[in-house]
């Protein structure tokens, strides 16, 4: 694929030069060469499987819950972020009070994604630049953040990426006017019906507004739910559980400068880059999915062991700790109405039962305890 002009570094009047984006698409199409359309095919065929395969769970809300918490700790640790997946599970139902302060950003970025998936489902609400301000507005309202955000709305000043100023700044964005016409091509683009493949364009999405960055704050994240929400527009997902950003968190570097190269044409470069995360993700959740099922059997058949009365009680819990993986006393009462020291019972069997672990063994008081082997898949432990 030729090199393409996606825009150009234009000098301003205040003595820094702005990237100006050309009318979006460009006018030359985008001539992908053969290698990529093959890689295209590669990551569709492996997301209509991923698809299929996350139909069969009879927890499917489950393991696209626990997608959005890993997806919301990589996209905020991209940014910046120390806390963890494990930390936001835990905040989620305040069960430990020393949860590190900014796990607020991963549980800001949870509700960003559920409002989205709630206004597209439930409200047929289509990916506008609307919708993108209302995601913005979720992730950035009472967030916490280093300087002002804007939730929910569009920059009305200069912004830029690195340095202490536009002038000595690695890339500078559009300023407030070009910014607004570069918008309103990408929205245009969104809902055109072309021939470009559906997964590159998920990424070309993704790369256009991250040149545009629109916002004071929140750009990476909010763009990186905009490829999950548009390949479940365009119906390649029925649940949108293809999350990108651990692929990007672990190749961080690379992620940046490949969108550094894809403001300045090389977009056979970042394309490239783009589906190989695709087949990654998709393959690892494919996996996931395999591993699941088979630790469900096995954890069944134990609950199945254990005598009539133990029996009903664990097959009441065991459901929802694929939700929920961390719990406490209180958690097993919320969910049984069972009193202190019977929901302490049931927490002991399934220790006995090797299904839950204490989190922290010399913790005597307020103990939580954690279904290891279902989160270490998704952190990526054996």
């Amino acid at each position: 694929m030729k090199h393409l002009e996606i825009g150009k570094l234009i000098e301003q009047k205040a003595g820094f030069k702005a990237f100006i984006p050309n009318p979006y698409p460009p006018k030359e199409d985008f001539d992908f060469e053969p290698k990529i359309l093959k890689k295209n095919n590669e990551a569709t065929r492996l997301l209509g499987k991923l698809d299929g395969i996350t139909k069969l769970l009879p927890d499917s809300d489950f393991f696209l819950l626990m997608y959005l918490r890993k997806d919301a700790a990589s996209s905020s640790q991209i940014e910046g972020t120390m806390a963890t997946m494990i930390d936001a599970i835990e905040a989620e139902v305040k069960i430990n009070n020393n949860t590190p302060e900014d796990v607020d950003d991963i549980l800001h970025y949870i509700k960003a994604l559920n409002y989205g998936m709630k206004r597209m489902k439930n409200d047929n609400f289509p990916m506008a630049l609307r919708f993108v301000k209302e995601l913005h507005k979720q992730l950035m309202h009472k967030a916490r953040a280093t300087h002002f955000s804007d939730p929910g709305e569009f920059r009305k000043s200069q912004n830029w990426i690195g340095g202490t100023r536009p002038d000595n700044a690695r890339f500078v964005p559009p300023p407030v006017v070009e910014m607004h016409n570069a918008l309103n091509d990408l929205e245009k683009f969104i809902h055109t019906n072309d021939s470009i493949p559906t997964v590159i364009k998920a990424g070309l999405i993704h790369a256009q507004f991250e040149s545009i960055h629109p916002f004071l704050d929140g750009n990476g994240r909010t763009g990186r739910m905009l490829i999950t929400f548009y390949l479940w527009q365009e119906g390649y997902l029925e649940k949108p559980v293809l999350f990108l950003s651990s692929y990007f968190k672990k190749h961080q570097k690379v992620y940046y400068e490949k969108l550094f190269a894809y403001h300045n044409g090389e977009v056979a470069d970042w394309t490239n880059f783009f589906l190989d995360g695709v087949i990654e993700i998709a393959n690892e959740a494919i996996t996931i999915v395999d591993k699941i099922t088979l630790l469900r059997e096995k954890n069944i058949s134990k609950v199945q062991a254990l005598g009539k009365r133990a029996s009903e009680s664990a097959t009441v819990i065991l459901p929802k700790l694929y939700g929920q993986p961390i719990v406490n006393v209180n958690v097993i009462q919320k969910w049984t109405g069972f009193t202190r020291a019977g929901a302490q019972t049931v927490i002991d069997r399934f220790i006995q039962m090797g299904i839950l672990t204490p989190k922290d063994k010399d913790n005597k008081y307020g103990q939580s305890y954690v279904y290891k082997e279902y989160i270490n898949l998704f952190i990526g432990k054996d």
